[in-house]
């Protein structure tokens, strides 16, 4: 099997991120992004969907969370795409529900070359500790335009800010590992005009 990784290194002025992908993985991960919220997010994401991360990256948190988490988003978007390659054999869709206590949410996940992300719900906090709830959404966007992915998040209910957004970023690992499995029975591309996008 060949390996299905990629790498990226994005440096601004605001951001200095270098960041190792890896589709098959083995859940471990390698995260040192000075945003701990989000550490934690993507620590489930890679577990859950069976992947390896490495990130590290710098940023300018001392004035918010904005810059390193959407630099991050990019980069992980930019990887992703490196390590799908051609995209041949996938199985193209993948889709999960993944319930978190009280909390359920679902994500449906297209590998069509054609960015697009759409997202239903409402997050109650405005912070889970230090962190901005509206940087989630903001991270799947840029996240799903530099994967060149369709990207559907649901939030079904909720009562607990953190436990939803946990659900999402569990469902949305499982979701891509769906999506990213290598089917012998796809012959190229999974699409009746023979090409994606």
């Amino acid at each position: 099997m060949n390996k299905r990784t990629g790498t990226v290194e994005r440096n601004t002025f605001e951001t200095q991120i270098k960041l190792h992908f890896a589709i098959d993985g083995s859940g471990e991960s390698h995260l040192e992004t000075g945003v701990p919220f989000l550490t934690h997010m993507l620590t489930l994401f890679t577990k859950h969907g069976l992947f390896s991360l490495d990130i590290e990256a710098h940023g300018d948190t001392d004035v918010d969370d904005h810059h390193t988490t959407e630099d991050i988003a990019i980069c992980l978007g930019q990887a992703i795409r490196q390590a799908l390659g051609d995209k041949k054999g996938i199985n193209r869709y993948g889709y999960a529900v993944v319930p978190m206590d009280e909390a359920l949410s679902e994500v449906a996940v297209d590998l069509s070359d054609r960015p697009y992300f759409v997202f239903h719900g409402n997050l109650p906090a405005q912070k889970v500790g230090t962190f901005d709830t509206e940087l989630v959404t903001e991270f799947l966007d840029k996240l799903s335009i530099e994967a060149r992915m369709n990207l559907h998040v649901t939030v079904r209910y909720g009562e607990n800010t953190h436990h939803m957004i946990e659900s999402i970023f569990k469902a949305l690992g499982r979701a891509l590992d769906a999506a990213s499995v290598q089917n012998p029975r796809i012959q190229g591309v999974l699409s009746t005009k023979g090409t994606l996008g």
